[in-house]
């Protein structure tokens, strides 16, 4: 008798990011700077130094220290994981247990839900207003009422590109009995992150990436943030040497470079408002733009009925962004590729 996969299984499909050679890549939300054009050296007299027949360390110390110091907190908060969505599967699948209520906000990052229901946890979503915005009481209400174990979100939010300010969301934290599992995947490109609150909380998991702003996506390393209790069931539920050792190596001397990563900083936040502004002017002149999101992420999000078509041309002339439904996605590029993108954009709007 044939083996069949389980029904969670047998109905997966994987992830699907967009495939193929482009010339300019706005889809992925990951930093314009190639840091290994800065730092190849100092990484590779780093990368030297590791015996390749060692295990790597299982608590990435130096990584983790060099996170810490680049906030201004303390390591014992601090555990890091193979990029963010390894940490969103351990949370997921051992703070929870099967059946119990996790609650998503709509729209948000997909893989919160798709590992709430890999780990047979009840998803429930919650939608945002129709401006997209979060109304924080009526979340808080929603957890209270329907006996949410998890709550899970993005701020700023992934896609929607806007953001709830700090007292907002320590406010629903403090009114809440779940635990709230923090995604400040892109934050560094705002002012409102309580990172520096992650400690004072037993129901708070903060996670950080090194993909976005810090511009290390090629390597997977992540970080949750949480107190001490939260922490060391962390460090006990992961895999024993959950990152590697080159990645380890590559985060330490990066985040080391903290004057020179505040100013990349600035540099993407500068270009996203222009592109921004650029964009925003566009939907004064083309109606076809129903509305353009102020930003506080490193991309633009905007509404269109004619998404699938704007999308595939860009396509066609060697540009990729995101399509949601009827919302588009552009993550902003060098100054060079966002000039060029807007270039074919605008020809492109002519034309529908």
């Amino acid at each position: 008798m044939p083996y069949k996969l389980n029904k969670k299984l047998s109905s997966l499909k994987p992830y699907d990011p967009i495939d193929g050679e482009y010339k300019i890549r706005l889809d992925a939300n990951e930093s314009f700077f190639n840091l290994n054009q800065v730092f190849s050296e100092k990484i590779s007299r780093e990368i030297s130094k590791i015996d390749l027949n060692r295990y790597p360390d299982p608590y990435a110390a130096y990584a983790v220290k060099a996170f810490a110091d680049f906030y201004g907190i303390d390591s014992k908060y601090i555990t890091a994981g193979n990029g963010s969505d390894e940490l969103i599967s351990i949370i997921t699948s051992c703070f929870l247990e099967t059946g119990d209520k996790i609650l998503t906000l709509s729209p948000d990052f997909s893989m919160y839900a798709f590992y709430g229901g890999l780990y047979e946890l009840q998803v429930e979503t919650m939608q945002k207003e129709d401006d997209l915005s979060i109304n924080v009481d009526k979340v808080i209400d929603f957890c209270q009422d329907n006996k949410i174990k998890a709550l899970i979100f993005s701020n700023p939010c992934n896609p929607t590109s806007l953001g709830i300010k700090r007292e907002e969301v320590l406010k629903l934290v403090s009114n809440v009995s779940a635990l709230v599992i923090l995604d400040e995947a892109y934050m560094d490109f705002w002012t409102e992150s309580i990172l520096d609150k992650a400690g004072e909380f037993d129901n708070l998991i903060i996670l950080k990436t090194c993909s976005k702003a810090i511009g290390l996506a090629s390597i997977r390393m992540g970080f949750a943030v949480a107190g001490e209790t939260i922490s060391k069931a962390l460090k006990a539920a992961k895999s024993p040497y959950n990152t590697d050792a080159v990645s380890q190596a590559i985060c330490k001397c990066v985040l080391g470079e903290k004057d020179f990563l505040k100013n990349q900083f600035s540099e993407i936040i500068k270009n996203r408002d222009e592109l921004y502004l650029s964009i925003l002017k566009l939907s004064s002149k083309y109606q076809i733009i129903e509305k353009v999101y102020e930003t506080k992420t490193n991309f633009v999000f905007l509404k269109t009925s004619k998404s699938a078509e704007i999308f595939s041309q860009l396509l066609k002339n060697s540009i990729s962004i995101r399509k949601i439904g009827e919302y588009l996605r552009i993550t902003a590029g060098s100054k060079e590729e966002n000039a060029e993108f807007l270039k074919v954009f605008e020809q492109i709007l002519k034309n529908l």
